[in-house]
């Protein structure tokens, strides 16, 4: 419990709200999974206060890219037509291999950056009755005398407040100081880092049309991307994964400059350099971590779960995670929906909300083994020729888009048979 003599009541906003003493589920965190929680549970009723330590429509640092789960999470939620009316749309995700080959995978595809985005889905959770609160920063759980978490500490200006909930939702992102203040981080390093930024290029409009994914000796073992996003503007960056070397849940950053990686990725890659000898960066470029593989985190604790990429909601092969996070934050309010409806007791809801996580998990084991390509460019080579040869290996990692087909599929060892011999 926190200190009575750091208490202040009541606790008043800027904009003269206040932050409550009780609710009914608290939710920390209002990016693509807390958003998405507060909106499915606020809607079925339930009293839901979403803080953040930012304000709304903050940026984040991201891709951008909107892919087919994001699309499915998207219209669960009542928000694609919303969404798309403010999106670029995209008809293929390019890949291009060391060698220069390219092949274009067709898919359901997007371009929002995340500071609309987050701010759709957040007032999508405010218009279905949440209440969103911020500038606010979780600092701790608040603990009974059975270690059951019963609300939190919270941190308004210099001033510590607590507010009880029957229901705690972490969803604060790859940053793991609030899942080490509860107690749940297991691994304190990232899966992956990226760098990205935004360059302002109308007269590049038309001609890189395509979600680029580049895979060049010149970012191994990463990859870089460009992304085509509204108003003459495209999202540019690297991705590295594997990026730490994890020891008992520590680690250490590998000798790698994302920076430099950058770099190297536009005097490497036509397009990329184009693009920024054309066009005018737009603000700085910015870096940022990446939990991936559903590893990293203890999934729930008594009256808390966590979700999004808190809880590593992440595809390691791709780097792919808005989609993903708003599936799991549907998740956690489905285990309490279901609590309120069945009458669950704690041990069951958190059951249920890691059974679902769990389903969700050989699928981000595939991306994994698929991702050595990032390690091993020349596979990407190797599909792309077979590829461009065959319609039904096209079909496949248009598959692979859809969560249709198996990714893994595509590098095992009967994988590799069939580069060869289908048509």
């Amino acid at each position: 419990m926190s200190d009575p003599n750091t208490m202040t009541d009541p606790a008043t906003l800027p904009d003269g709200a206040s932050l409550p003493a009780v609710c009914e589920i608290l939710i920390i965190g209002a990016g693509p999974a807390g958003s998405a929680a507060a909106k499915v549970l606020a809607a079925a009723g339930l009293d839901v206060l979403l803080i953040d330590q930012q304000p709304q429509g903050r940026d984040k640092i991201c891709g951008d890219g909107l892919i087919p789960d994001s699309h499915a999470a998207l219209a669960r939620l009542g928000l694609l037509d919303k969404v798309m009316a403010r999106a670029q749309p995209v008809a293929h995700v390019g890949c291009i291999g060391p060698r220069g080959g390219r092949i274009d995978v067709p898919g359901q595809l997007a371009v929002r950056p995340r500071k609309v985005l987050d701010d759709i889905l957040c007032q999508g959770a405010q218009d279905a009755g949440a209440r969103f609160l911020a500038p606010v920063r979780f600092e701790a759980p608040l603990l009974d005398a059975q270690q059951r978490v019963i609300g939190a500490t919270l941190k308004l200006g210099d001033a510590l407040h607590e507010v009880r909930a029957s229901w705690v939702i972490l969803a604060t992102g790859a940053v793991p100081k609030a899942l080490t203040a509860a107690g749940l981080c297991e691994r304190h390093t990232p899966s992956g880092v990226a760098l990205r930024g935004y360059v302002h290029a109308p007269s590049m409009v038309g001609r890189i049309k395509a979600m680029d994914v580049v895979w060049t000796k010149a970012v191994r073992p990463g990859y870089g991307w460009i992304f085509p996003a509204p108003d003459g503007c495209f999202n540019i960056g690297v991705g590295v994964t594997d990026s730490h070397k994890a020891v008992g849940g520590k680690g250490s950053k590998k000798e790698l400059n994302l920076r430099a990686i950058f770099d190297a990725f536009v005097e490497s890659y036509p397009p990329a350099a184009q693009l920024m000898r054309e066009g005018v960066l737009v603000g700085e470029l910015k870096g940022a971590p990446l939990r991936c593989t559903l590893s990293g985190a203890k999934w729930s604790r008594p009256g808390l779960l966590v979700t999004g990429e808190a809880a590593g909601s992440t595809y390691s092969f791709t780097g792919e995670g808005i989609g993903k996070a708003m599936e799991t934050g549907m998740l956690a309010a489905d285990a309490l929906l279901l609590a309120r409806a069945k009458g669950l007791d704690e041990a069951q809801v958190r059951a249920h909300y890691e059974q679902g996580l769990t389903a969700l998990r050989p699928k981000f084991d595939l991306y994994e083994r698929a991702n050595q390509v990032n390690a091993h460019p020349w596979l990407i080579d190797l599909l792309i020729w077979r590829a461009n040869k065959s319609e039904r290996l096209l079909r496949r990692m248009s598959g692979v888009l859809n969560e249709t087909s198996n990714p893994g599929n595509l590098l095992s060892f009967n994988g590799f048979k069939r580069l060869f011999f289908e048509g």
